[in-house]
């Protein structure tokens, strides 16, 4: 009988079982294993086989990179793919970049082996990542020998590499000298510009584009909320949302950080909505925006709802750090503290922007003890060397605390040179507990150290002003006017109707001027019935009349936006202030009182901290 034998042949061969094997690697001894095996069927030999282990080392999180240079030496003819693959893992890696140049030129000298347009892209990335400009301008001449300059992805890579280090010019010189350019080559100009804060340019090239994508609007987005522009921010997001493609996770986070800083709680809900409502991805980054965004809102305990809220496992430390902010802005420190200790047992690892938060919680606690503990903890239980922020942190936690020579002694032993803003803290504690004589002493030390750091000398009038020593106050705020610097002017902003109206100390160019004023004056008249008594300790100081003095605390920045929120809006509807100085002991004393005259609830944010106004008290208890 004649025998058939089948000509399919079988695909589960020895080579495509090694493959399913390495797939099916969960750990590194799994993969020593299956390594082995390749050496011992002679599998390894192959290139497509070898680089399979070399992507599986490199890529996973159990891998090893000092394992894979092994395996790479190993291989007896390396191919392209090979090299590419080396060359990429460490170029994504800024203090191993260097090796993508070493392997680069290794490659390169062997007789007849010419790297592809991958090679240039990854060795390009090494260079903008951290290994040198000049590295990546031989690379540029390797490039042009190749006849791969014109290429679009080296080309872009070379636009990107320039832009990484902020050489934006030169960046734009490949840009137009391009042969073709394509989305991704617009996108990156547009960042290197954010980048380097020329935000007119990347607009200027934003608005040029005949095609945009998400990355686009996000950039600029981003990059007006990088800046401080976050009317432009939102106003471009609305843009986005009637004209342009719909917006991802990072382009939500950035208009939420927008709202943020403005107080937009109507808008700030809204996106909230839209995130549940479009099923976006909710990463820990926006996850983490969102806390920030209800938390700078005044709406602390809905922070809290959204962070406990099944949201995922928040394994990264953003959304962590974004709700201790939160609790340590708003004064709830044991909050935060008992927050951080939740997170120690998540086994979650802080950073330092974790300790800049709970030292400030601290801080706003009076709470001197656990803040030496946790600053102490920094290097000895985490290996986190405090820098300067932390440092500002216990200066003001001591120094507010009444440990003015702890304070003193603190920035005195610090391993770097203090600046104007850690003796400013050291100095606006002198002026808490009226402490003239080494208020003095710091306020010349600053004088040497800053002559333009404005905001110290007027910490140093104010606490002449806080004595009650008119004229020592005065030849402050003379020298100041001497030397041409200016004091930066209050200015508190409230959102109405998804409109944000501004208002400077003294302002008259609000359409509603005349109404505010006589509103002011007939408020005035009631806080004095309920108890009010002006606090003229920082008041300008060049006003000798007791009745002018009252008149210009009236005309702060705040009151009138509170007297904008009163006449605007329903009664026992909670009116939110931005300032964006910190809150004077008269304006203080005088939300008091509004607060329970008018039966509001009045949430003030400003340089330092939230204030919740309600029923005559403060959420500080008059420590701030």
């Amino acid at each position: 009988m004649k025998r058939c034998y089948s000509t399919f042949k079988n695909p589960l061969n020895s080579k495509n079982l090694q493959l399913f094997a390495l797939k099916s690697c969960k750990s590194i001894n799994q993969i020593k294993q299956t390594h082995a095996h390749l050496i011992t069927t002679g599998l390894i030999v192959h290139p497509v086989t070898a680089n399979k282990l070399l992507k599986l080392l490199i890529a996973s999180s159990f891998g090893s990179i000092s394992y894979a240079h092994q395996l790479f030496d190993q291989i007896p003819k390396p191919d392209v793919f090979n090299y590419n693959t080396m060359i990429k893992a460490h170029a994504l890696k800024p203090t191993s970049s260097h090796n993508s140049m070493r392997i680069f030129l290794s490659m390169v000298r062997v007789p007849g082996f010419l790297p592809n347009r991958y090679t240039f892209v990854f060795v390009f990335q090494a260079c903008g990542n951290g290994l040198g400009i000049l590295e990546g301008e031989q690379i540029r001449v390797h490039a042009i020998k190749s006849g791969l300059e014109d290429n679009l992805y080296v080309t872009n890579a070379l636009i990107r590499m320039y832009a990484n280090w902020g050489l934006v010019d030169d960046a734009r010189k490949v840009f137009d000298w391009s042969l073709d350019q394509d989305l991704y080559s617009w996108n990156i100009m547009i960042g290197g510009y954010v980048g380097s804060g020329e935000l007119g340019r990347a607009k200027e090239m934003f608005e040029e584009m005949s095609e945009r994508d998400v990355v686009s609007w996000s950039t600029m987005i981003a990059g007006y909320v990088q800046a401080g522009c976050f009317m432009e921010a939102l106003d471009l997001f609305h843009e986005m949302l009637q004209t342009g493609p719909l917006p991802n996770e990072f382009t939500l986070a950035s208009a939420l950080s927008a709202c943020a800083n403005l107080v937009a709680l109507d808008q700030g809900r809204w996106i909230h909505v839209y995130i549940d409502k479009s099923e976006i991805k909710m990463n820990e980054q926006l996850l983490a925006s969102l806390i920030d965004m209800y938390a700078k809102c005044g709406e602390i305990d809905f922070a809290a709802k959204v962070f406990h809220n099944d949201y995922g496992p928040k394994l990264n430390i953003w959304p962590w750090n974004a709700m201790i902010g939160g609790y340590a802005m708003h004064g709830k420190s044991r909050e935060a503290i008992d927050l951080f200790e939740q997170m120690k047992v998540k086994n979650v690892s802080p950073n330092k922007v974790t300790f800049v938060a709970l030292l400030n919680a601290c801080s706003h606690g009076k709470l001197v003890e656990e803040g030496r503990a946790y600053f102490k903890s920094m290097a000895s239980s985490y290996r986190i060397e405090p820098e300067i922020e932390h440092y500002g942190c216990m200066v003001d936690l001591l120094g507010r605390s009444g440990f003015l020579r702890e304070a003193d002694e603190t920035v005195l032993n610090m391993p770097m040179a203090p600046d104007a803003s850690i003796w400013g803290a050291l100095l606006g504690a002198c002026r808490i507990h009226k402490d003239i004589e080494r208020g003095q002493r710091i306020g010349k030390i600053i004088e040497e150290l800053n002559s333009d750091h404005t905001g110290c000398h007027v910490l140093l009038a104010n606490l002449y002003s806080a004595s009650r020593q008119w004229d020592e106050a005065k030849a402050v705020r003379q020298k100041i006017d001497a030397g041409g610097r200016k004091k930066t002017p209050g200015c508190s902003s409230i959102e109405l109707n998804g409109m944000f109206h501004q208002f400077l100390v003294g302002d008259r160019s609000h359409p509603q001027t005349k109404q505010l004023y006589l509103f002011l004056d007939e408020m005035t008249a009631k806080l004095k019935n309920a108890g009010y008594v002006p606090e003229f300790g920082e008041v300008l100081l060049d006003i000798d009349d007791e009745e002018d003095k009252e008149t210009a605390l009236s005309k702060h920045s705040e009151k009138l936006a509170i007297a904008f929120g009163l006449i605007n809006t329903p009664p026992r509807t909670a009116i939110r202030i931005v300032k964006n100085l910190r809150v004077c002991a008269d304006c203080h004393e005088a939300t008091k009182f509004i607060s329970k005259v008018y039966n509001r609830e009045i949430i003030v944010r400003d340089r330092i901290r939230y204030h919740h106004f309600r029923d005559g008290f403060c959420s500080c208890k008059d420590y701030w």
